[in-house]
């Protein structure tokens, strides 16, 4: 790994909803607007103490007496306001990172390449063609309710059980996804909001992490 993706920046942020801009050539380009406003480091990891390099950020604000006792604690211990979203993000460049110190959006240069982590729109208990894109059986010539159903999950004498990894109805979202080297379009340091370029993961008002580009950039 080279030093500049080991140093890796990053950002908690919630989705604000898309738009679209204007690029230099005269083309639309589909955005994303994330909020970035109140990161604040709240925590440093070091070789020395931990075995490893990382910085804790915190995002959001969130009501005093709702936090518990040791996590106020630790936010009076770093000498901030409590935080309702903590992260922890390894990098090799942590020690020039200082307790309480405040990220802004200028963490991201326009242009610059990034990776944006978060939790997918849950859509409940679902099916095997919804879940998995199942081709349906026909509708007639006696299919009866065979229509959606999955078919064959397995043999019955051998092996007399069902495979791990057999695709079959059962939650769907609701998981971590990262979309990588997306391009972060415009930087408003001001307001506190990033335009990034594409879609990102989870629903309007969701949280995401935005952290520079580990391959690729």
């Amino acid at each position: 790994m080279s030093q500049q993706k080991a140093n890796r920046s990053a950002l908690l942020g919630r989705k604000l909803g898309m738009s679209q801009v204007w690029d230099e050539n005269g083309f639309f380009v589909p955005v994303t607007l994330v909020d970035v406003s109140t990161n604040v480091v709240t925590a440093i990891k070091t070789e020395e103490t931990d075995g490893y390099k990382a910085v804790q950020l915190g995002y959001g604000q969130i009501d005093p007496t709702k936090v518990t006792k040791p996590l106020a604690g630790h936010f009076a211990k770093a000498g901030v306001t409590p935080r309702r979203h903590l992260v922890e993000v390894r990098t090799e460049n942590a020690e020039e990172f200082q307790t309480g110190q405040e990220l802004t959006a200028e963490l991201f240069a326009e242009g610059s390449e990034v990776d944006v982590t978060g939790t997918t729109k849950g859509k409940g208990f679902a099916g095997t063609i919804k879940r998995w894109g199942f081709k349906s059986y026909r509708r007639t010539h006696g299919s009866h309710k065979n229509e959606r159903r999955p078919g064959s999950v397995g043999a019955c004498a051998t092996p007399s059980r069902i495979l791990k990894g057999k695709r079959m109805a059962g939650r769907m979202g609701h998981d971590t996804s990262t979309v990588q080297n997306l391009t972060i379009v415009s930087a408003d340091v001001e307001n506190g909001i990033i335009a990034i370029k594409g879609a990102l993961p989870g629903p309007k008002g969701g949280i995401v992490l935005v952290r520079s580009a580990v391959k690729g950039a």
